[in-house]
């Protein structure tokens, strides 16, 4: 598949010749636009010069921290956000909520297969906004929108990245059903990918605490030695929609 006028950018940011060039070929297979820069500053100045759809960062860039980096993707304005993903050497628990923290969608340890890459930057990409089935979900204090996805909690925006964006709409229009870590891996970041259990862990453990700014966290269940399921008290008023 090549690239059209129309296709998503991408800008990947990696101080691995060898690496970059092998997954901007595989991207660029799969009908991406890409552009693959190994220095800092120059990732820069092209997010400025035409921002892309997604940043893919190297964490341990040398010469330009990645954190400026990061700060510069979130500083870009234009009609939509520009996703990040980062990449790194480093992969325990508390370095994957660290990047996710910083504002990363999605956190992939090194080494990594190629396909491995396409199939999370496809499932961050992927829109449903066109889909008729799709509609607004509604669960205790919580209201989610597909037409725009976002998500209100008492009438305030809860900030979510794309996958627990996804993660909470998938387990909130499935109410009182419990799903299994695999069974989230496949339909989150797709069949084909080759994420490990653990990042389910970390994105739900990442999705409950921001619903704990407002007292939502409740919802989101850990059923012990199963996985998770979405389930709103049913001693609380419930949002309805409106009319």
């Amino acid at each position: 598949m090549l690239a059209t006028e129309t296709a998503k950018q991408i800008l990947i940011v990696d101080r691995d010749v060898a690496a970059i060039e092998a997954l901007r070929q595989k991207l660029s297979d799969e009908g991406f636009a890409v552009r693959a820069i190994t220095d800092g500053a120059a990732a820069v100045a092209a997010l400025s010069e035409r921002p892309p759809h997604l940043v893919i960062i190297d964490w341990n860039m040398p010469g330009y921290a990645a954190l400026s980096l990061i700060k510069s993707v979130q500083k870009v304005q234009g009609p939509r956000p520009v996703r990040l993903i980062i990449l790194s050497a480093l992969t325990a628990e508390h370095d994957v909520v660290a990047g996710l923290d910083l504002g990363a969608d999605d956190y992939i340890g090194k080494p990594y297969s190629t396909r491995e890459v396409v199939a999370r930057v496809g499932a961050l990409l992927r829109s449903h906004r066109d889909d008729p089935q799709r509609h607004e979900l509604y669960a205790g204090h919580l209201m989610l929108d597909p037409s725009t996805n976002r998500v209100t909690a008492h009438g305030r925006l809860v900030n979510l990245r794309v996958v627990e964006y996804r993660l909470l709409e998938f387990l909130m229009a499935h109410p009182g059903r419990t799903f299994n870590r695999t069974q989230l891996l496949t339909r989150i970041w797709g069949a084909d990918s080759e994420v490990d259990e653990r990042t389910v862990d970390v994105n739900v453990q990442r999705l409950r605490k921001l619903l704990s700014e407002s007292g939502c966290e409740s919802y989101l269940q850990t059923v012990r030695g199963f996985g998770y399921r979405f389930c709103a008290p049913a001693n609380q008023p419930q949002l309805a929609p409106p009319g």
